[in-house]
């Protein structure tokens, strides 16, 4: 997002968090709308990305929403903002305009279509009554093969060549460049998670307005933070109201978000390692502070992202949780963790880390517990670093974070029985959290190794050059 964007969608929540009527139906169609305006154009898919995301969304509702919540009489209206706002973003374009806020969908009638088959299958669900759980299983393997498949750089070259093959043209790089549907990795996490809770009988009553809200909601869309259903709809329902102090609060994460992204993160890439960079750097000191140049502009970009999302949805009446917790002041890795986009770690942990220990120490021939502590947070680990990615760096940038976790964890178990009172003075303290934090800092920055750069060669050239091999 540019600047300008940012702060006309400041405005536009500034005005909904004004509404007292009617309020729920208008955040959803502002938000619909505001997907399709932020969606990365020049592809012939730009309309029917954030399409899609509006399609899936209401389909992922008639399978997830408890009976008592699908009723066609409550959730009409909410159908019919969401299939009126497509249709009104593709009729400009058949108009002899130069300049367009929203992509061209390129045929009316293929549209029409579509849209009239997602709500027939929108009714067809949610007129269905029990008997969902292989819906829900199917849903969300369809929801992580369209994952694996944007996810993985080979997929999508691939799919486009051929499709261009069958048409007789010759690719076009600018389609495979602009080829990103945007969000989808946080609309997929939202959906799952949904998924997963309706499949436990978790999953509070919501009409489709609500929970369409919930998926595609503007300030947190394209970069989170991963807020949850029910701690979501209590702040839609009941918004709080817009006193001088949240909007003095709103404007301070807005200022500090901006100032973030725009100032600081966009100086420090100008000095943070890259691909081009490393032939270029000859002095491992050099990459050393290019390497540590990156971590800090990962930081500043994401967390003011966030403080950009935060301050807008208070505007909203919504308190979106908080993602980041002074992560680079923490004493060890695991506490790291738990302080760096902690929405993402907090659903793994939850969805994946949680019931993978519990069937571990279920089993009827239990593993040992150091054996179980490695398996999983090395796939954890390694998990987290495919969902940025489906890529082999990505993987290994996940397994050194499931491998340093593992190896902190049995040495503060070792140092925690040999040496029990190891620290226990004030100045002591003060000096192994200070030597743990800066420990911290130097481990994570290592693996930015391999998030910054595109392949495991020029990783591994990495690492010799900051160790003097090379």
């Amino acid at each position: 997002m540019t600047v300008v964007q940012i702060l006309i969608l400041a405005g536009f929540a500034i005005l909904l968090g004004l509404l007292r009527r009617g309020r729920s139906l208008a955040l959803m169609g502002a938000s619909a709308l505001a997907i399709y305006w932020l969606q990365p154009q020049g592809s012939p898919f730009s309309f029917w990305f954030p399409t899609l995301t509006l399609a899936l969304t209401a389909l992922a509702w008639a399978v997830a929403a408890p009976s008592e919540a699908r009723g066609l009489r409550q959730n009409w209206p909410a159908l019919a903002v969401l299939f009126g706002v497509s249709l009104a973003v593709a009729l400009p374009s058949r108009l002899p305009l130069e300049a367009r806020l929203f992509p061209p969908p390129g045929s009316l009638r293929i549209l029409v279509a579509a849209l009239g088959v997602v709500f027939a299958l929108v009714i067809l669900l949610s007129s269905l009554r029990g008997g969902h759980r292989p819906l829900l299983t199917f849903g969300a393997l369809i929801l992580i093969v369209i994952f694996v498949f944007l996810k993985s750089p080979a997929l999508p070259r691939g799919a486009l060549t051929f499709l261009d093959n069958l048409r007789g043209r010759a690719p076009d790089p600018k389609t495979l460049v602009n080829f990103a549907w945007l969000g989808y990795s946080y609309l997929a996490f939202r959906i799952l998670h949904t998924l997963r809770d309706r499949q436990d009988g978790l999953l509070p009553a919501v009409g489709l307005a609500e929970y369409v809200n919930y998926v595609i909601f503007f300030p947190s869309f394209t970069a989170g933070p991963i807020d949850r259903l029910e701690r979501f709809i209590k702040d839609l329902r009941v918004p709080l109201p817009l006193a001088n102090d949240d909007m003095l609060f709103a404007g301070q994460r807005l200022a500090l978000g901006l100032f973030k992204k725009f100032f600081v993160a966009d100086l420090l890439a100008l000095v943070s390692v890259n691909d081009a960079l490393i032939a270029q750097t000859r002095s491992g000191g050099w990459l050393w502070l290019e390497l540590f140049a990156y971590t800090l502009r990962v930081y500043f970009d994401f967390s003011g992202y966030t403080d950009i999302a935060i301050g807008t949805a208070r505007l909203l009446g919504v308190r979106l949780p908080e993602n980041f917790d002074a992560p680079f002041l923490k004493p060890n890795l695991a506490q790291f963790w738990n302080a760096w986009h902690m929405t993402l770690t907090q659903w793994f942990r939850a969805y994946f880390f949680n019931p993978f220990n519990r069937a571990l120490r279920s089993a009827k021939r239990p593993l040992p517990a150091w054996l179980m502590i490695l398996l999983t947070q090395v796939t954890t680990m390694l998990l987290i670093g495919l969902w940025h990615g489906v890529t082999w760096n990505y993987a290994l940038w996940g397994l050194w974070h499931g491998i340093g976790l593992f190896l902190q964890n049995r040495w503060s178990e070792f140092v925690r029985r040999r040496f029990p009172d190891l620290g226990a003075g004030p100045v002591s303290r003060r000096v192994f959290h200070a030597g743990g934090a800066a420990l911290t800092f130097v481990y994570f920055s290592l693996g930015m190794a391999f998030f910054a750069l595109s392949t495991p060669r020029l990783s591994l050239a990495a690492f010799m050059k900051l160790f003097g091999i090379s």
